[in-house]
């Protein structure tokens, strides 16, 4: 609880705390308070809204300074509501007739503190009505993070937003889910791995005998016995042979293999991300997404066929090489293996380093990516603005950091791998000192020491080559984590476990009770609506009313969070999602158009169309004659979403894909707000054969193309708030009447302004 105390007001914030207690009396408790950030035009201003167990106090956003006050009484009321991102704070009196005291404004960054004090305020005047002390249940915090949870709140949307969990090198197991189908392949690339190592450990063997029967006895005197020599030297070639074809055959299996995984990895990533909720793209970043299905995939598949190939054979080399040492002398081998330890310790260190650094460096990364996404597809809007320094620098700065982060982690591998050397050099500087003393001693051979020391090159050099895996498997798991983000997001649209079949749609769509939240933020409430099947319905209202929200319900791009969407009486949550869709055409404000042929655009919803089928679409949405004008007709190829076509062309080729999947339930989303007069009639006439017999639901901010609809809804704050033809709506003189009259004021003044010019 805050007093009037000069400590309490130090729980406000700075900039308060002096007026603050300028304002409020000796021993006043302040119970909850609420920065206020927008003034009634919705312009940015500082305000503040206080509640003490006797009044309601508020300085008003843009006020300069100006307090109010109300006394808390019985019939007093706080109503909270909220749409496109604005919350809206009202005081009502309830006399006969409510009454509105006052108002407030702000964004919904400060809604929870709005909750607060409302339940605050309603405990107070509860108290006040009936004479008790009001309960003293506190809003729940989260324990993990203390942000304030909402009543009824389970979980913290902070707590349980996508963690950025360092990368463990065991997520690489994980791995083996691909790996699988090809395990048979696998075992034969490590059994050629262990042959082709174990061939090219003979030389050095066949070198002792070599030295201390043939060339050492010779030096003393004794004639060459070349039949020996002969053997010794056959052994040594078939031996690099058979190494070089082992190897060859072990290294184009394992590639063949990797690829296979590579392949599979991102297919399978690439179909999960396409059944994910249109909310997970909401909150990714295009480029993002791209760097991990290209760049990840690529790391991890270089990875398997290359990194960790070398990886096998170094351990096989490693322990047949020690195995060989100490069967040839313990204690020479023991020297051997002294630096070991020490080079074991460093590996660990080291990969403890880059841990968590190269997962960053893929961050950063994908940002630089990000820019590119954003600004190649956007270039029209980046030259218009004149922008092309401010994207330049941006991608530059984006750049730097991606520098100063891989400087950052070489600077650890800078030291580490010298180091390696260093202990490796060290180890055979004492091979040598130990194996001369052996020799000296008559306890070891010339030619043991000549095989020691070209075992022992071999050893260091895998080694020094294992130490380097450090790096590629921290980068491998870090992409690794990255794919598997994407892989273990469950789609907020869930598929049904046993889904209905759809043997025939007739177009009955019913939505009961429906509600829709965005996080916190209710934008659907208590709808119901029914639709008949052939029935056109118009969606009107003002912006941020709900309209799009509720066709992507129906679309079930999202799920209700209240209610049900029915189509001919079955809840679309129990039907396969490709089922449902296939029934329902979507013409957008803004048409996507994918790089390819005219025609291959046209038959995206139905690629098996004949040229018939594709043509007739084309006349029937009105694209056909302008079409033909083009170089190759319906081949010729459309740039990149749609370049080199007008925005009315996109739009009738987005209608002639519409009606070539004939579907039964058609969603017009703005589809003629983006062009002009006469491409308007010319795709008003495609429209007309669109909605032919179909359910349509139509979404328009120009009123008046919406005259042929059977029923206009009109939609206020998430809510229906009337239904009704035109001329209905119009005497009812409600929303839709001043709507109507609003657009014809607007339409009249920009005629007014056309003909003063």
């Amino acid at each position: 609880m805050i007093s009037a105390s000069p400590s309490s007001i130090l729980t406000l914030p700075d900039r308060w705390q002096t007026e603050v207690a300028a304002h409020i009396s000796a021993g006043e408790a302040i119970l909850a308070s609420l920065e206020l950030d927008l003034d009634h035009r919705l312009h940015f201003q500082q305000g503040l809204l206080l509640l003490s167990e006797n009044r309601l106090l508020a300085c008003e956003a843009g006020s300069q300074g100006v307090w109010k006050s109300w006394e808390l009484r019985t019939g007093l009321r706080l109503q909270h509501h909220d749409h496109a991102g604005v919350a809206t704070l009202e005081l009502i009196a309830q006399e006969d007739e409510p009454v509105l005291l006052a108002s407030w404004r702000y964004t919904l960054e400060h809604n929870v503190a709005a909750l607060r004090l409302i339940e605050k305020f309603d405990k107070q005047v509860d108290a006040i009505a009936t004479g008790l002390p009001p309960e003293t249940e506190e809003f729940v915090a989260c324990p993990t993070c203390k942000a304030l949870l909402e009543p009824g709140q389970e979980e913290c949307p902070i707590c349980t937003r996508e963690l950025h969990t360092p990368p463990s090198t065991w997520t690489l197991f994980r791995l083996w889910r691909f790996a699988r189908p090809y395990r048979w392949q696998l075992l034969t690339g490590f059994l050629l791995t262990l042959a082709s190592t174990g061939a090219t450990l003979v030389p050095p063997y066949l070198t002792m005998p070599l030295m201390d029967e043939v060339l050492i006895p010779f030096q003393n005197g004794k004639p060459i016995d070349w039949p020996l020599v002969g053997m010794y030297l056959g052994g040594l070639t078939v031996a690099a042979l058979l190494a070089w074809v082992l190897g060859w055959i072990r290294t184009y299996i394992l590639a063949l293999v990797s690829e296979r995984i590579g392949r599979d990895l991102r297919t399978t990533t690439y179909d999960h991300l396409m059944g994910l909720s249109l909310e997970y793209f909401g909150g990714k970043r295009t480029g993002d997404l791209i760097a991990r299905l290209g760049n990840e995939t690529d790391r991890i598949n270089v990875f398997l066929s290359l990194d960790l190939l070398n990886f096998a054979t170094d351990v096989l080399m490693i322990t047949m090489t020690a195995v060989i040492l100490f069967s040839i002398n313990p204690w020479l081998a023991l020297v051997t293996l002294l630096p070991l330890p020490f080079i074991a310790w460093l590996i660990h260190f080291v990969r403890e380093k880059l841990r968590t650094g190269f997962e960053r460096i893929d961050r950063v990364w994908a940002e630089v990516t990000n820019v590119l996404a954003d600004t190649i597809p956007g270039i029209r809007v980046v030259k218009a603005f004149a922008q092309e320094k401010r994207e330049a620098e941006r991608f530059r700065e984006a750049n730097q950091r991606n520098l100063a982060m891989n400087d950052r982690l070489n600077k650890t591998w800078s030291v580490f791998s010298p180091t390696v050397t260093l202990l490796t050099e060290i180890g055979l500087l004492v091979v040598w000192v130990f194996g001369i003393w052996q020799i000296a001693h008559n306890n070891s051979t010339v030619g043991v020491l000549t095989a020691f020391l070209a075992y022992i090159g071999r050893f260091y050099t895998r080694l020094d080559s294992m130490s380097r895996i450090v790096s590629a498997t921290q980068r491998a798991a870090a992409a690794t984590k990255r794919i598997f983000d994407i892989l273990d997001h469950v789609s907020s649209v869930p598929q049904p476990v046993n889904p209905r079949p759809m043997p025939q749609v007739t177009g009955q769509i019913s939505m009961h009770d429906v509600g829709f939240r965005y996080g916190n933020r209710s934008v659907i409430r208590n709808l119901d609506l029914d639709i008949q099947p052939g029935e056109m319905i118009g969606l009107v209202g003002h912006s941020g009313s709900g309209k799009s929200t509720l066709v992507n319900l129906i679309c079930r791009f999202y799920d209700v969070t209240q209610g049900s969407v029915r189509i001919d009486g079955v809840d679309i949550r129990s039907i396969a999602i490709a089922d449902y869709r296939r029934h329902i055409g979507l013409v957008l404000q803004e048409p996507f158009l994918f790089f390819g042929t005219i025609a291959e655009n046209i038959a995206y919803g139905k690629p098996e169309a004949t040229r018939a089928e594709i043509i007739a679409a084309a006349r029937a949405a009105h694209a056909h004659e302008f079409i033909l004008r083009l170089p190759q007709g319906y081949d010729s190829l459309v740039g990149e979403r749609g370049q080199g076509l007008s925005g009315g062309e996109r739009q009738r080729i987005s209608i002639a894909r519409a009606l070539l999947i004939n579907p039964r339930i058609l969603i017009l989303d703005e589809a003629t707000s983006a062009v002009d007069t006469e491409t308007e009639k010319e795709i008003q006439k495609a429209l007309d054969n669109l909605v032919l017999g179909r359910t349509t639901i139509a979404i328009a901010h120009r009123l008046s193309t919406l005259r042929k609809a059977d029923r206009l809804v009109v939609m206020d704050r998430g809510q229906i708030v009337e239904i009704g033809n035109h001329d209905d709506l119009m005497a009812r003189e409600g929303h839709y009447y001043r709507l109507y009259q609003a657009q014809q004021r607007n339409n009249a003044e920009i005629v007014s302004e056309g003909d003063n010019e």
